[in-house]
Protein backbone atom coordinates (compact mmCIF):
# COMPACT_ATOMS: atom_id res chain seq x y z
CA UNK A 1 0.00 0.00 0.00
CA UNK A 2 1.06 3.54 -0.96
CA UNK A 3 2.29 5.92 1.73
CA UNK A 4 -0.18 8.15 0.63
CA UNK A 5 -3.19 5.62 1.00
CA UNK A 6 -2.05 4.65 4.80
CA UNK A 7 -1.79 8.29 5.43
CA UNK A 8 -5.60 9.11 4.20
CA UNK A 9 -6.60 5.78 5.73
CA UNK A 10 -5.17 7.07 8.84
CA UNK A 11 -7.21 9.84 8.44
CA UNK A 12 -10.44 8.29 7.85
CA UNK A 13 -9.72 6.47 11.05
CA UNK A 14 -9.33 9.61 13.06
CA UNK A 15 -11.60 9.45 15.90
CA UNK A 16 -13.39 13.38 15.73
CA UNK A 17 -16.80 13.28 16.23
CA UNK A 18 -18.85 12.91 19.32
CA UNK A 19 -22.27 10.96 18.88
CA UNK A 20 -24.09 14.18 18.83
CA UNK A 21 -22.00 15.56 16.02
CA UNK A 22 -22.07 12.38 14.56
CA UNK A 23 -25.65 11.89 14.95
CA UNK A 24 -26.74 15.35 12.71
CA UNK A 25 -23.89 14.07 10.27
CA UNK A 26 -25.76 11.41 9.70
CA UNK A 27 -29.21 12.11 10.26
CA UNK A 28 -29.38 9.22 13.41
CA UNK A 29 -30.57 9.68 16.70
CA UNK A 30 -27.66 8.98 19.16
CA UNK A 31 -29.80 6.37 20.83
CA UNK A 32 -29.43 4.11 17.36
CA UNK A 33 -25.96 5.03 17.25
CA UNK A 34 -25.65 3.15 20.48
CA UNK A 35 -27.81 0.45 19.41
CA UNK A 36 -25.47 0.04 16.56
CA UNK A 37 -22.20 0.01 18.50
CA UNK A 38 -24.04 -2.46 20.85
CA UNK A 39 -24.58 -5.18 17.75
CA UNK A 40 -21.05 -4.47 16.61
CA UNK A 41 -22.04 -2.45 13.29
CA UNK A 42 -19.89 0.43 14.79
CA UNK A 43 -16.94 0.65 16.41
CA UNK A 44 -16.63 4.30 17.71
CA UNK A 45 -13.19 5.45 19.77
CA UNK A 46 -13.08 6.20 23.00
CA UNK A 47 -11.81 9.83 24.33
CA UNK A 48 -9.77 9.59 28.22
CA UNK A 49 -12.92 10.61 29.29
CA UNK A 50 -14.46 7.28 27.98
CA UNK A 51 -16.92 9.84 25.85
CA UNK A 52 -17.79 8.55 22.45
CA UNK A 53 -15.40 9.55 19.11
CA UNK A 54 -16.46 8.63 15.85
CA UNK A 55 -14.36 9.14 12.89
CA UNK A 56 -15.08 9.73 9.08
CA UNK A 57 -14.73 6.10 8.22
CA UNK A 58 -17.54 5.34 11.33
CA UNK A 59 -19.35 8.56 9.33
CA UNK A 60 -19.56 7.14 6.14
CA UNK A 61 -20.43 3.26 7.47
CA UNK A 62 -23.15 4.55 9.33
CA UNK A 63 -24.75 6.69 6.22
CA UNK A 64 -24.45 3.21 4.36
CA UNK A 65 -25.94 1.49 6.86
CA UNK A 66 -28.81 4.06 7.11
CA UNK A 67 -28.77 3.44 3.05
CA UNK A 68 -29.25 -0.53 3.68
CA UNK A 69 -31.73 -0.41 6.58
CA UNK A 70 -34.05 2.77 3.93
CA UNK A 71 -33.86 0.16 1.25
CA UNK A 72 -35.11 -2.60 3.42
CA UNK A 73 -32.75 -4.65 4.70
CA UNK A 74 -32.46 -5.67 8.24
CA UNK A 75 -29.73 -5.36 10.51
CA UNK A 76 -28.56 -9.02 9.98
CA UNK A 77 -28.59 -8.56 6.13
CA UNK A 78 -26.35 -5.34 6.72
CA UNK A 79 -23.92 -6.62 8.85
CA UNK A 80 -23.85 -9.88 6.05
CA UNK A 81 -23.64 -7.21 3.55
CA UNK A 82 -20.53 -4.91 5.70
CA UNK A 83 -18.47 -8.11 6.33
CA UNK A 84 -18.65 -8.86 2.31
CA UNK A 85 -17.69 -5.58 1.97
CA UNK A 86 -14.84 -5.55 4.53
CA UNK A 87 -13.68 -8.30 3.02
CA UNK A 88 -13.63 -6.98 -0.41
CA UNK A 89 -11.85 -4.14 -0.08
CA UNK A 90 -8.87 -6.13 1.62
CA UNK A 91 -8.89 -8.56 -1.27
CA UNK A 92 -8.87 -4.99 -3.54
CA UNK A 93 -5.51 -4.39 -1.18
CA UNK A 94 -4.16 -7.70 -2.06
CA UNK A 95 -4.63 -7.40 -5.98
CA UNK A 96 -2.91 -4.10 -5.60
CA UNK A 97 0.19 -5.12 -3.62
CA UNK A 98 -0.09 -8.33 -6.22
CA UNK A 99 -0.24 -5.98 -8.78
CA UNK A 100 2.88 -3.81 -8.18
CA UNK A 101 5.44 -7.42 -7.06
CA UNK A 102 4.51 -7.97 -10.57
CA UNK A 103 5.33 -5.09 -12.14
CA UNK A 104 8.39 -5.48 -9.98
CA UNK A 105 9.30 -9.05 -11.19
CA UNK A 106 8.59 -7.64 -14.87
CA UNK A 107 11.52 -5.14 -14.44
CA UNK A 108 13.72 -8.12 -13.05
CA UNK A 109 13.05 -10.42 -15.40
CA UNK A 110 13.36 -7.65 -18.06
CA UNK A 111 16.92 -6.82 -17.00
CA UNK A 112 17.62 -10.32 -16.03
CA UNK A 113 17.45 -10.85 -20.11
CA UNK A 114 19.20 -7.92 -21.15
CA UNK A 115 22.22 -9.08 -19.43
CA UNK A 116 21.86 -12.26 -21.02
CA UNK A 117 21.88 -10.73 -24.48
CA UNK A 118 24.74 -8.87 -23.20
CA UNK A 119 26.74 -11.56 -22.40
CA UNK A 120 25.83 -14.31 -24.93
CA UNK A 121 26.98 -10.97 -27.71
CA UNK A 122 30.17 -10.63 -25.19
CA UNK A 123 30.55 -14.70 -26.29
CA UNK A 124 29.85 -14.49 -29.71
CA UNK A 125 32.14 -12.05 -31.06
CA UNK A 126 34.95 -12.36 -28.26
CA UNK A 127 34.65 -8.72 -26.71
CA UNK A 128 33.87 -7.92 -22.78
CA UNK A 129 30.33 -7.59 -21.96
CA UNK A 130 31.35 -3.82 -21.08
CA UNK A 131 32.10 -3.51 -24.62
CA UNK A 132 28.97 -5.04 -26.00
CA UNK A 133 27.02 -2.58 -23.93
CA UNK A 134 28.57 0.54 -24.85
CA UNK A 135 27.84 -1.20 -28.69
CA UNK A 136 24.28 -1.32 -27.79
CA UNK A 137 23.80 2.21 -26.05
CA UNK A 138 25.89 3.98 -28.97
CA UNK A 139 23.87 2.07 -31.53
CA UNK A 140 20.08 3.00 -29.40
CA UNK A 141 19.85 -1.22 -28.93
CA UNK A 142 19.98 -1.69 -25.48
CA UNK A 143 16.61 -0.15 -24.73
CA UNK A 144 13.55 -2.18 -25.90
Amino acid sequence: MSRHMARSDEAKDKPLYMISVAAELTGMHPQTLRVYEQKGLVTPGRSRGNTRLYSQGDIERLNLISKLTDEGINLAGVVRILDMRERQVERDREIDELRARVRELEEEVHEFRMQQRIHALARYDGTGPEQVMRGLLESGLGSD
